[in-house]
């Protein structure tokens, strides 16, 4: 089988493809892996073959462009319509080349999905997230200003719609690119215990639980209680992690915090803190007792497979929407503040409350009882 596999320039939604990529090559399938030059080595080591999407003046590459997504709609369909315009030369003439027998791509990875329309070839999300549609949609918080804001940028979001018409993408509106419906085949990376309003899914979606890379490098547990906390590789909120010093710092509890140049902000740090720049997570979770995170889906899957309660700190609509599953669970407690002392109380919580522990556990066991990569490997071979 022939796969073109589109992603996002993001490690939390190349990671979990990783595992079932390299299962699939080991079976004898050719992957073409379109994607970013930071991601190359971990794809190519996957079994992929790697096409690069830098140098297409790809705009969603942009922090900046990045963070006004979540914001502002119009921005973000123009942003989406400009970045596969930018592509559609390189993606047809590969396309061409590759003739694949079925196009995966990312959930947000919208123009690997245009690709599929376009040329008429069978189309799987990959969702890294959690799957959304009508009723799972509840979990994001949109506000009415949101709303009212949606309505009027609507005349802007069809003239990006006619731009992509006019370069022969079959499409009537926003919801045809944006929008999964229980006819798409989708692989989740999460279990259905865990996914929101699982049973409104049809047969089509496949939850085969998390995708665990194996630990390369363990960290020896120096205390009765380990403390882990990471806002992941985007989100660097100083003053949180200098609340998180001020909170933690001379206490019993072995601290260790993976923040991206962390060397240049910190000094005079007590010894029971350790701060990194980039740590092997899955080592760090495997001795950990909390886990305080921004709540990316990547970072909750991980540390709840390894059973480990966590302190839910979101940035993002999204985000939100995986801490308010997880709460709503037990495997966790939202801060209301970056208050040291919020902080603190809310880990003493949890590390006081042995419920927290197993509501942790429940969820690891559903991601080990789901079908995993086998499950997703005779998905998608199934399909031809």
């Amino acid at each position: 089988m022939k796969i073109a596999w589109f992603c996002i320039p993001a490690h939390g939604h190349t990671n979990p493809t990783l595992g079932l990529i390299k299962a699939m090559t080991e079976r004898g399938h050719e992957i073409w892996y379109f994607s970013f030059e930071q991601f190359r080595e971990k794809i190519e080591k996957a079994g992929a073959i790697f096409i690069s999407c830098d140098g297409y003046d790809f705009e969603m590459e942009d922090k900046e462009n990045a963070d006004r997504v979540g914001k502002d709609m119009a921005f973000a369909v123009e942003l989406l319509v400009s970045s596969t315009l930018a592509l559609d030369e390189m993606v047809t003439e590969k396309i061409g080349e590759i003739q694949p027998d079925l196009i995966v791509s990312d959930s947000i990875a919208y123009w690997g999905k245009l690709a599929a329309m376009k040329h008429g070839i069978p189309y799987v999300s990959s969702t890294t997230t959690f799957a959304f549609n009508k009723e799972s949609s509840k979990y994001m918080k949109h506000g009415a200003l949101e709303t009212i804001n949606m309505l009027f940028s609507m005349p802007k979001v069809n003239k990006q719609i006619r731009r992509l018409q006019e370069k022969g993408y079959p499409i009537k509106n926003i919801f045809d690119i944006v929008q999964n419906d229980n006819d798409t085949n989708t692989i989740v990376y999460t279990s259905k215990y865990f996914q929101p309003c699982a049973d409104t899914f049809s047969d089509r979606y496949h939850f085969i639980g998390t995708s665990i890379r194996p630990i390369t490098t363990p960290y020896e547990k120096t205390a009765e209680k380990t403390i882990y906390i990471s806002m992941g590789t985007v989100n660097n909120n100083e003053q949180f992690y200098r609340n998180c010093i001020e909170a933690f710092g001379n206490t019993e509890y072995q601290v260790i915090m993976s923040m991206v140049n962390s060397k240049e902000h910190f000094e005079n740090v007590p010894k029971n803190i350790s701060i990194y720049d980039f740590v092997d997570q899955m080592a760090v979770l495997n001795i950990a007792d909390v886990f305080i995170t921004h709540c990316g889906m990547n970072s909750v899957n991980e540390g709840l497979y390894f059973g480990v309660p966590l302190v839910l700190f979101p940035q993002t609509p999204e985000q939100g929407a995986v801490a308010k599953r997880t709460e709503e669970l037990g495997a966790g407690v939202a801060l209301k503040s970056i208050d040291s002392q919020e902080i603190l109380k809310m880990v003493k919580m949890i590390l006081d409350n042995e419920n927290y522990k197993k509501s942790a556990n429940t969820i690891s066991d559903s991601f080990k009882a789901s079908g995993g990569i086998p499950e997703a490997v005779a998905f998608l071979e199934g399909l031809i």
